[in-house]
């Protein structure tokens, strides 16, 4: 047979370590994003609840519904949210609630708005708009979970019993 030629089980027991190897970075990529871009959602939500007023006067130049209460909502996602990435904890909810505000912040500006409807004509404007990598991020939580080095993981691992029946 074919499995039986050294080379085959050779190749089938590297491939074997190479995903190991990828199991264990995927951990510590998840670990990475959280943290760098946790931090950087918390900073900028920090930032405009502390400059509510220059926020509010921004969504009211882009006509966003009622101003006020939105400055609040988005700051406090975008901060809050922020603190939760970082601590691994409801990931994939707030994965959500962020995927949302950063699409709606493409959306919403007419610049970044141009680069979603020409994502197939010009996707380098696309990747390069300052919402792409909170959206992706956004994105990589909510499909992906936090990872190992997590609140969710240790929650599910010991205090709801999830993973110790495998």
């Amino acid at each position: 047979m074919m499995l039986d030629n050294p080379v085959t089980s050779l190749f089938l027991k590297l491939y074997g370590l190479l995903v190991k190897v990828g199991d264990l970075c995927q951990n510590l990529f998840l670990l990475a994003f959280r943290l760098n871009w946790g931090y950087q959602f918390m900073k900028n939500g920090w930032g405009k609840l502390h400059n509510h007023k220059d926020i509010v006067d921004f969504f009211t130049e882009l006509a966003i519904p009622l101003p006020d209460l939105n400055a609040w909502v988005v700051a406090g996602v975008e901060c809050f949210g922020g603190v939760l990435l970082i601590l691994g904890l409801a990931t994939r909810p707030v994965g959500v609630v962020l995927a949302v505000t950063m699409t709606v912040a493409y959306l919403s500006v007419s610049d970044d708005r141009e680069k979603v409807f020409n994502f197939f004509q010009d996707q380098d404007k696309f990747l390069q708009a300052d919402p792409f990598f909170f959206l992706l991020t956004a994105l990589i939580v909510f499909c992906f979970g936090p990872g190992k080095l997590s609140v969710d993981y240790l929650l599910g691992r010991f205090l709801f019993n999830k993973d110790k029946q495998k």
